[in-house]
């Protein structure tokens, strides 16, 4: 799936360049930025727009707005943080159509950088309104997407635009596909999934599509337990979505069948609440007591997973193993991502797909370790499940 890029737009002097970013940051009460990332993720492709002489217009959604302007989910604070990664200006404008927008537009000189309001002002965003989506296209000659993360959003920004302009893909979004689409297309092996968090629900076409590619898939956190309850395990007060449990036991089979190895925790910690400091022990395989509830993997778990973690040569891992929040809880997920990390020290390519995941791996500090680590959450999961996102297919194919 090669998408022309930045690169492959000729002569950029001059032009006017519309680039949807994903500035969807966390603020405080006193609206300053928590977490800066996906500024700073989008920074390589503003900066080489802008040196080469782009006029630079960016756009991008902040938060779900509920009806129109909101002045907690404005995007000052980003064009703020932006200037000071850039180290050069950056114009804001408190709209993102309209004469004042367009006024904005019309002052750039060549390597100039305008920040647009946030988006979802306009309820005809997500609608993905065609008169919206080409008064967002007027302001500019050409269009770049580099918000992987609203890529499986069919909206005006991120989709409607290209019916207007060419579409090309910033180099945050080329990393995307690259990685993720070498998963699926050609995996070095073994192929290892790790997949984790509360639910299966939102993950059944992940491991649907995943059983056929992988040569291990791994499952804990939440999820685990409704496998569990499938196969008669006693699970106590743990986590089981009771309408997934004839599904657990349609993709137990079919890992079967496939001769797919679908590895579950052999222990697990286990509290007797849902609380930071409850009461903790340890429980076998044999079942988790009635009153209980699993918090994490246990400690032979972690060496179980961590043999199929050592030979693998692609790690694709999604979802913590327990309730990582919680740091009495975190030690199964913390041990997981040390395997990934040692992996990928020794050559494995190991892509962390969005979500949780990402916040425990920078929890354990071990990101810069890793070979990928994606910035789309349901995005991520979209594309490993084979679906194809509206705001990669409408970009100009290589």
């Amino acid at each position: 799936m090669a998408k022309q890029t930045v690169l492959d737009i000729k002569n950029l002097k001059n032009v006017r360049v519309l680039v949807r970013v994903d500035f969807n940051v966390p603020l405080d009460d006193k609206q300053k930025i928590t977490d800066d990332t996906r500024i700073r993720a989008a920074v390589p492709t503003i900066k080489y727009l802008a040196d080469q002489g782009a006029k630079v217009i960016l756009v991008s959604h902040l938060g779900r707005p509920k009806a129109g302007p909101d002045d907690k989910l404005r995007l000052a604070p980003v064009a703020v943080r932006l200037k000071e990664l850039l180290g050069k200006p950056v114009a804001y404008v408190k709209d993102c159509i309209g004469p004042e927008v367009e006024a904005a537009v019309a002052k750039l000189n060549n390597g100039d950088v305008l920040l647009l309001e946030n988006v979802r002002f306009y309820k005809e965003e997500e609608k993905n309104d065609p008169a919206f989506a080409k008064k967002l296209a007027a302001l500019a000659d050409v269009y770049v997407n580099d918000a992987f993360g609203t890529a499986h959003r069919a909206h005006a920004s991120t989709e409607g635009v290209t019916k207007y302009l060419k579409g090309y893909a910033g180099f945050l979004m080329e990393k995307e596909i690259k990685f993720l689409g070498q998963l699926l297309e050609n995996p070095a092996r073994p192929f290892v999934a790790i997949l984790g968090g509360a639910k299966i629900s939102g993950k059944i076409d992940v491991i649907e599509n995943l059983l056929s590619k992988v040569n291990t898939l791994i499952i804990g956190g939440g999820m685990a337990y409704t496998f569990f309850k499938a196969r008669g395990v006693e699970v106590g007060k743990s986590l089981v979505e009771a309408d997934k449990i004839e599904l657990a036991k349609e993709i137990l089979k079919k890992a079967i069948d496939r001769g797919v190895p679908l590895m579950l925790p052999i222990d697990h910690i286990v509290a007797d609440k849902f609380d930071a400091n409850a009461e903790a022990k340890t429980v076998t395989r044999a079942g988790i007591p009635a009153e209980w509830q699993g918090m994490d993997i246990g400690p032979e778990t972690i060496t179980k997973f961590g043999h199929a973690i050592k030979k693998a040569k692609t790690i694709f891992w999604n979802g913590p193993m327990g309730v990582f929040e919680f740091d009495k809880f975190s030690k199964g997920t913390t041990a997981i991502a040390k395997m990934v990390a040692e992996a990928t020290g020794r050559g494995a390519v190991s892509v962390i797909g969005g979500g949780d995941s990402v916040a425990a791996v920078e929890k354990a500090g071990l990101a810069d370790k890793m070979t990928h680590i994606s910035t789309g959450g349901g995005a991520s999961l979209e594309f490993v499940e084979g679906k194809v996102l509206p705001g990669i297919a409408c970009l100009q194919d290589k």
